[in-house]
């Protein structure tokens, strides 16, 4: 529970709300984070918050995280740069089980600062490119000004060994390309439903309506992973704060399957 304290070595202003902080241990390392997992992040004299790891998981030597300022703590931790101290501990929870995708297609689908947690996936998959099948990007924000990630999207889309496409909820006459909903895009991804491994991870709403999609084209609810958002206080499963029907999304997600997880977000209040 004691946060071992970090340095910031970079800043990376993705929007204008948005940034990615690169940091490196002053106390002691933690240990290497799996993707999807997440690290409660401290800033001092303000308080803590939950916020997925974003960064490469190859690299060890830093902890790469992308916040967004959206209350008092988040706000102070995206005022920060480099040479500042922030206090982390974990890692904390379920992460994406990528490794169950080997040898299958895989699609990642991702809406608004819900494809951070998602970006790992597609890093590892990229490190050994050769043990997976098809893989589709499909990614979504409100406008082309809060597309994340943008510049890397770009790269990715240029490799002719991984499929992604962008749509905007709005745009102007300068945008080329979709505009609409990211469950839009699912109907054209090339997949083979019977051997597909998705991630997805963005609005509830979002995901809820991905999912349908995919088990629609055949895909398995136990073979759609989904990353949950809920008031994380304590990471250790002792406060209750993030309690979801009979499980603490702290201990037992944030990740988890659509087979187990859809018939507790579908009680209205949960």
């Amino acid at each position: 529970m004691v946060p071992s304290r970090h340095r910031v070595v970079a800043v990376t202003r993705e929007l204008a709300d948005t940034v990615t902080f690169e940091l490196e241990p002053i106390d002691r390392a933690l240990d290497p984070p799996e993707p999807g997992q997440f690290n409660m992040v401290y800033a001092f004299g303000q308080g803590e918050v939950p916020i997925s790891v974003s960064g490469d998981p190859a690299r060890g030597d830093t902890v790469v995280h992308t916040i967004r300022s959206v209350g008092a703590t988040t706000q102070a931790l995206c005022a920060l740069g480099p040479g500042d101290v922030v206090g982390l501990r974990g890692p904390y929870g379920r992460g994406w089980d990528v490794e169950r995708a080997r040898g299958r297609d895989v699609v990642v689908i991702g809406g608004g600062i819900g494809f951070a947690p998602l970006r790992p996936i597609v890093h590892r998959i990229l490190e050994d490119r050769q043990a997976y099948g098809r893989v589709n990007v499909l990614v979504g924000a409100r406008s082309p000004e809060t597309l994340l990630y943008r510049a890397e999207l770009e790269e990715w889309r240029a490799r002719s060994d991984l499929s992604v496409e962008v749509t905007v909820d709005r745009a102007g006459p300068e945008w080329r390309g979709d505009v609409g909903v990211v469950t839009g895009l699912i109907a054209r991804a090339a997949i083979d439903p019977a051997g597909t491994v998705a991630f997805l991870c963005g609005p509830e709403i979002m995901m809820r309506f991905a999912a349908n999609a995919l088990t629609g084209r055949g895909v398995s609810p136990g073979d759609i992973e989904v990353s949950l958002e809920r008031n994380m206080k304590c990471a250790i499963a002792q406060c209750g704060h993030c309690q979801l029907g009979p499980i603490f999304v702290c201990r037992e997600g944030p990740v988890g399957t659509w087979e187990r997880l859809q018939p507790l977000l579908a009680v209205r209040g949960l």
